[in-house]
């Protein structure tokens, strides 16, 4: 099943900039996951099982080395720009 997760992460320490761009580099290594970068949040498309469990192995690393807070949205299938109706692409 194809899947959705908007995520977004607050790194609660010092250096916090370079944790979130380190978090959304480990998730591009895996070229299997879409990644959307925007200003307050980051899109990820792709399997749902791969998406949960490289989100969920990240999420444990930035755990493990300080303290950060996560915040997501997932949804069971793809929803990208591309899919919006015509009227809301303005």
């Amino acid at each position: 099943m194809i899947a959705t997760i908007e995520i977004s992460m607050y790194s609660l320490s010092d250096g916090y900039e370079q944790k979130v761009i380190d978090f959304i580099l480990r998730i591009k290594k895996n070229k299997s996951i879409r990644v959307e970068v925007g200003g307050l949040s980051t899109m990820l498309y792709g399997e749902f099982n791969l998406l949960m469990d490289t989100v969920k192995n990240e999420m444990k690393n930035d755990f493990e080395n300080g303290k950060a807070v996560f915040l997501m949205k997932i949804a069971g299938t793809e929803l990208t720009k591309e899919k919006l109706p015509e009227s809301l692409k303005s």
